[in-house]
This record gives structure tokens, C-alpha cells and sequence, in this order.
């Protein structure tokens, strides 16, 4: 791992270093922020204290737009079994929260971290909660997500669909109990307004599911009305800014913009729901490349924004207010990004951080995101031609039916007429086989910028990375996440460039971490050619990140579909003329078995249909190669599948002492189940001497 310790968030290192990332103006609005805190510190309120309704709340109520006759009718019937049944493992009392069962999801602890035991304040003024204290809050993410009140949205939609008054009766008890917990201003609930935004959209989806209910009338007696008014306006007052306009911004502006259409209960409501729609355009323009990607540069934000988008936009049309279409066009090209990134199996890239967020949960969370953002999408924007038809979900059906007739307008102009595979702008190609080329060799490769702007929150130091797939299962597979504020040691290790399919230097990151969200030095990364064409593809990256150890990085990538082979080739060289630590990481999906006898690895794997595969892999001779699995000290073979999640996986690492100009040179020979010592390992070309390097010509693209 790297030899370069990141300070402790909130430490006064981590404080100078953030100050570092703002302008001036930033800087200003946060003193202002600051201030205003102090002010409205006298408006806390604690539970069981009276608090009077909002002076400014309006005679007149309507629930949100309604869905509209014979939606019902329209869902998959598969869908709403699922979600039913997600719904009855709520009730038998199971739902897991990012990979831990809360067994008490029935009568919540809401201030609860599960794996620690700790409690996060629940009485203490919001303003003097430090989410990034650990030792205070223990997991905050464990905490924070079962208050964005997805299963609550998952019993309103079983009761929507089936009319059994249990789940409408638990969904309520819910909501009133999180409620009488949190009043304003009041506890862990209150530091981000990430977590206000999309429990807005879930109490206005559970409002619109219970409609027909005898009892919500009085769920959303004065008890909502003083937390619809107090998250509304805390959101106003404090957005998410400058460098941190991520994905937060987005989800603040959503959320406000579902309430204010969902809820125009206020006197106020009409000016949030503009400021709300100027801000998601602006937001979601300002974090998104042309090509449609998120800039940043995390695969899993990327379905989680468009998730976003596409709730707010639906809502904002069924309350006659649409979105402007420039906004919708970029949601065209962020569902299209995400139809032409998946594999074969459907799923998408591992790119950066990823924590399972979700806008709205109406279906069977074990349905995959991924796949219900696509279905979502196809049914709000229409699908291009070349997209794989996605599987039927209940949020397609009732999504759309807010906003009808927008995928029947939807039309093909700007849209590519093939799936693309290269997306400059964001850094991202996608290598890939043809379906007549036998099994899918699916490969991504990296040489995009270093996270959105700003402090590159969610992106890891993985400049040049591959991610390698045969027929939809890992071979060499991107970290994951694992964790995020709690746990330092292993934050480190997943983000670090050593856990990444790429090479180290002198035992440091390639970008130069300032804590666990934020970086004082970003490697600047390049593509410099790409070829697609059927008898091969290649791909040429460079960045600079140890330019300042006086060491530069290359690499092509090149694929041959028909004779099963991709092939690596980096050129280090060193500018200074020292000789520099090298390693070079290779990681293996969790289901790979390997044998390595000197610079060859013998790889075998159960394949989808639980047929073996196989493949040989030729590594660069000049290094020494090791097997790591599942170690500790130092961290090293690990893999996190979600978050919350982590499993030994083997990593192969190559060491050595190399100085001048070396070429790298490894082989990755897809074929039978082979027998040890029986196949011939072809490497793309003849081994140079030690320190020479046969540069391969740059291509265009």
C-alpha cells in the first residue's frame, strides 16, 4: 500500500488542505454558511417538544399528481412479485443495509451503527455533529441509510399493489416513528443534505403509493407538514457548494424539486420549486461530460445522478412544469452512456467509488440497480437502436406514467447510431469482442481525468487501470470501494494505485491523497489513440502522476478478438536515470483460480452457464512475481463486490529495481481449460534487453 498517509478528516492538515481546493468566493459563501448555522441554532427542536406549524403553510393540500388509471395494469407481473416479496422479508423482520442485516428494521434504532454498536447523537445540535468522527457516529453510512426510508417506499408499493393493510400500516409506523426522532435541526440526521433530498423523494412516492389508503390523511397531518417545511427550507438555505457541487448538489436540488411539486403546502413553495429546477439543470450540466458520463469519474455515481435526474424530471412534467428539454437531452445521453458501458451480462464498469446509493427504491433491491436505471430510462427517453432490451421494472411503469408520451416522443436525432465505445472526454473505452467472435472479451481502460473538479471526492488513483471481463466474470477486476469515513487502513488500500490494475512507483499513489475524500495532487491522465476496427482494437494512454518521482507512464492496451488475446504493453521511463521500485499489480476476480510458476499464470474460472473457462497469462519477465491472497499486513488480494463487503481475491504482484527506458509486456491468451506445462505462451512481441524499448506507434482514433 502506499507509503503516503492521507491526514485524518477534520484534522487541521485535512483543514488546510481543503482550504487549499476552494476559491475565494467559496470560501466567502461558507463563512456565510457558518454564520447563518449560528443563527439558526436557536431554532433546534427536541423531541416530544411542541413545535408550531409553519406560519407560512397554506389552507389548501393536494397530494402529488396521481398515477393515473390502469397503471396497475401495466406493471410486469415478475416486478411486482419481487418487490411483494421484498416487502414480506421486510415484515418477517430482514433488510439488509449495505451488506449488514438490520434485524431491527421493524422498530428501528434510527441512530444505530449495527457493526460498531455505537450510537450516533440523536439529541445534540446538528451543527456540532462531525459525520466524519468515527468515533462519535460510529458508521455513518450504516446510520444515515435506513433514514432515506427506501424499504418504507418498498411496503408503500406492495400495498399499492396488492391492497393488504399490513404494509400500509408498517410504512406508516415508520415514518411517524423516524418523525417523532428527528425534529428539526435535531442529531445526525440534520448534517448532510444529501440524506434530506432523497428522503423528500421518498415520502412524496409513499404519499402518492398510499393514496387510496384510509389512514394517509392523518400520516400526513402536522407531524409532515413541519418536516416537509423544515427539510424544504434547510436545503435552501444551505446547498452544497463549490467543491462540493457533486452529487450532492444534485440530490439536494432533486429532492427539493419532487417536494416543492409533490407538497405545494407553503407560501414558499413555488419559489423552491424554481430555485430547485434552475439548480438540477445547472448541477447536473456542470457534472456531466458531453458524452453523457459523470465527471466523477465513479461508475456507480453515474447511475445514481441519472437516477436522480430522471425522478425529478418525471415529477416536475406531471406537475405541468417540465424541465427544460436541454436538461432531458442530457438525461437522453447519460441513459444511453450507461446502455453502451455495461458488458455482456449487463453489468457496468467498477470505476471509483461506489456505495449502492438509490434515488428511489420501488422495486426488489436485489433486482439490480444498473438494470432498473436502464429499464427507468428506456421508459422516459426512449432507446436507441442498439441498445440490449432491459429488464421490466415497477419504477419503469410508474415513472412513466407521470410523464406520458415522453419516450413515444423521444426521437433518434443526436443519438449514436451504434453503441460507442470510446468516450474522450471522460477517458473511458470500452474494448469488446464481437457475439461472432465466441464469448465476450469485454475490457475497459482508464485514462480520463482525476474525478470531478475540486477535490475529486469519489475517485480513485487508478490512471491507466484495465478492468477485464470474459463473458460477463471478473478476470481482472477493479477493488471496489469497501468503505468510506470508518476504517482508514482499508479506505487507503481501495482507492490506492496498487490496488488498481496498474503500475506503482516507488511506493506512492500516482494522485496524492489529502483525506478520505479529498486530494492535494492529481495525476493528469491522456488518451492518445484509439483503433477500432474487426481484426483488432488498441488503445494508447499516458499520465503523469510520477513525473514529479522523474517517471513516466504509457501504455497501450490491444485487443485481438479473433485469436482470444489481449495484450498490455507499458513504457516506464525514467527521466532522473535512478532506479525506481516498480510494481505492477494484477487482480483476479474472486472466482479465479491461478498457478504461477515464474513469469506465467495458468488462470481457470466457472463460467455463467458453470462451464469452466480458462486462460494463460504471460507477465513482464523483468519483474518477480508473488501470489497475495486475503493479507493484512500490508493490506493486499482484496475485492469489495458492494459496500460494506470485502472478500479475498488473489492479486499477482510484480516487483523490481528498474532504471532508464523498460517495456513491460504482458499476455492474456483466452482458450480451453489447459493442462500446466501444455500450452505455449505467446507474448505480443520479442522480450526487449533490459532497458530498451520498442515504442508501438501512437493510432488514431
Amino acid at each position: 500500500m502506499s507509503t503516503h498517509t492521507a491526514p485524518p478528516a477534520g484534522s487541521l492538515r485535512w483543514y488546510a488542505a481543503r482550504l487549499r481546493r476552494m476559491s475565494p468566493d467559496e470560501v466567502a459563501e461558507r463563512v456565510g454558511d457558518a454564520a447563518r448555522r449560528l443563527s439558526w441554532s436557536r431554532q433546534q427542536v427536541l423531541p416530544h417538544q411542541l413545535s408550531p406549524l409553519p406560519r407560512t403553510l397554506l389552507a389548501d393540500r393536494p397530494g402529488p399528481a396521481p398515477l393515473p388509471a390502469g397503471t396497475q395494469e401495466l406493471v410486469d407481473p415478475a416486478a411486482a412479485e419481487a418487490v411483494v416479496a421484498a416487502a414480506d422479508r421486510i415484515l418477517a423482520g430482514h433488510w439488509p443495509v449495505l451488506g449488514v442485516e438490520r434485524g431491527d428494521v421493524l422498530d428501528p434504532d434510527w441512530f444505530l451503527d449495527p457493526i460498531s454498536g455505537r450510537r450516533a447523537p440523536q439529541h445534540r445540535l446538528a451543527f456540532r455533529v462531525d459525520p466524519r468522527d468515527e468515533t462519535v457516529t460510529g458508521n455513518v453510512k450504516q446510520v444515515w441509510e435506513l433514514s432515506r426510508h427506501h424499504h418504507v417506499t418498498v411496503l408503500a408499493t406492495a400495498w399499492w399493489l396488492t391492497g393488504e393493510e399490513v404494509y400500509a400500516v408498517v410504512a406508516a409506523a415508520q415514518l411517524r416513528s423516524w418523525w417523532e426522532a428527528c425534529p428539526h435541526l435535531c442529531g445526525i440526521h440534520w448534517t448532510s443534505g444529501l440524506e434530506l433530498g432523497i428522503r423528500l423523494i421518498s415520502w412524496a412516492w409513499v404519499r402518492r403509493l398510499l393514496a387510496d389508503w384510509p389512514g394517509v390523511e392523518g400520516l400526513f397531518g402536522e407531524d409532515a407538514q413541519r418536516q416537509l417545511w423544515w427539510h424544504q427550507r434547510y436545503l435552501a438555505a444551505f446547498p452544497s457548494r463549490g467543491t462540493s457541487a457533486n452529487n450532492h448538489a444534485i440530490g439536494e436540488a432533486a429532492g427539493r424539486l419532487v417536494a416543492a411539486c409533490a407538497f405545494p403546502w407553503y407560501e414558499e413553495s413555488a419559489t423552491w420549486r424554481e430555485q430547485a429546477a434552475a439548480e438540477l439543470a445547472e448541477t447536473l450540466a456542470a457534472n456531466t461530460f458531453p458524452s453523457g458520463l459523470n465527471r466523477e469519474q465513479a461508475s456507480d455515481y453515474h447511475r445514481f445522478v441519472t437516477e436522480l435526474g430522471l425522478v425529478a424530471a418525471a415529477e416536475a412534467d406531471a406537475a405541468g412544469v417540465p424541465l427544460p428539454e436541454h436538461t432531458w437531452r442530457l438525461l437522453t445521453a447519460s441513459v444511453d452512456a450507461a446502455a453502451a458501458v455495461v458488458d455482456v451480462a449487463g453489468r457496468p464498469p467498477r470505476q471509483g467509488d461506489g456505495d449502492e446509493g438509490r434515488a428511489l427504491l420501488l422495486d426488489d433491491p436485489d433486482g439490480g440497480a444498473w438494470a432498473q436505471l436502464l429499464d427507468v430510462g428506456a421508459a422516459l427517453t426512449g432507446t436507441a437502436g442498439w441498445w440490449t432490451p432491459p429488464s421490466a421494472s415497477v419504477a419503469a411503469t410508474l415513472l412513466a406514467s407521470l410523464a406520458p408520451g415522453r419516450a413515444g416522443t423521444a426521437t433518434t436525432a443526436g443519438r449514436e447510431p451504434i453503441a460507442p465505445r470510446v468516450f474522450g472526454d471522460a477517458g473511458l473505452t470500452v474494448l469488446r469482442s464481437a457475439p461472432e467472435d465466441g464469448p465476450e472479451i469485454w475490457c475497459r481502460c482508464d485514462g480520463g481525468p482525476h474525478g470531478l473538479p475540486g477535490i475529486a471526492a469519489h475517485a480513485h488513483a487508478d490512471a491507466l487501470a484495465v478492468e477485464v471481463r470474459y463473458d460477463g466474470v471478473d478476470v481482472l477486476v477493479d477493488p471496489g470501494t469497501y468503505c468510506y469515513h470508518d476504517q482508514a487502513p482499508w479506505r487507503a488500500y481501495f482507492r490506492s494505485t496498487l490496488a488498481h490494475n496498474t503500475i506503482e512507483i516507488d511506493g506512492v499513489d500516482q494522485s496524492e491523497p489529502a483525506g478520505p475524500f479529498l486530494w492535494s495532487r492529481a495525476a493528469e491522465a491522456g488518451v492518445d489513440g484509439v483503433r477500432i476496427e474487426a481484426e483488432g482494437q488498441t488503445w494508447v494512454g499516458h499520465h503523469d502522476g510520477y513525473d514529479r518521482l522523474g517517471v513516466h507512464h504509457e501504455r497501450v492496451v490491444a485487443l485481438a478478438p479473433r485469436s482470444r488475446q489481449l495484450a498490455l504493453v507499458d513504457m516506464l521511463t525514467a527521466l532522473d536515470h535512478r532506479v525506481h521500485e516498480t510494481r505492477m499489480a494484477l487482480h483476479l476476480g474472486p472466482d479465479v483460480h491461478v498457478q504461477l510458476d515464474g513469469a506465467t499464470a495458468w488462470l481457470s474460472w466457472p463460467g455463467r452457464d458453470g462451464a469452466r473457462q480458462s486462460a494463460t497469462l504471460a507477465l513482464p519477465h523483468q519483474l518477480t512475481w508473488s501470489t497475495h491472497h486475503g493479507e493484512t499486513d500490508p493490506i493486499l488480494g482484496w475485492h469489495s463486490p458492494r459496500f460494506g463487503e470485502r472478500v479475498p481475491t488473489t492479486t499477482l504482484l510484480g516487483t523490481g529495481e528498474l532504471a532508464g527506458e523498460v517495456e513491460l509486456c504482458t499476455c492474456l491468451q483466452f482458450h480451453a481449460l489447459p493442462v500446466p506445462g501444455s500450452v505455449r505462451v505467446v507474448r505480443p512481441r520479442e522480450e526487449p534487453e533490459p532497458g530498451a524499448v520498442a515504442h508501438q506507434p501512437r493510432t488514431e482514433s
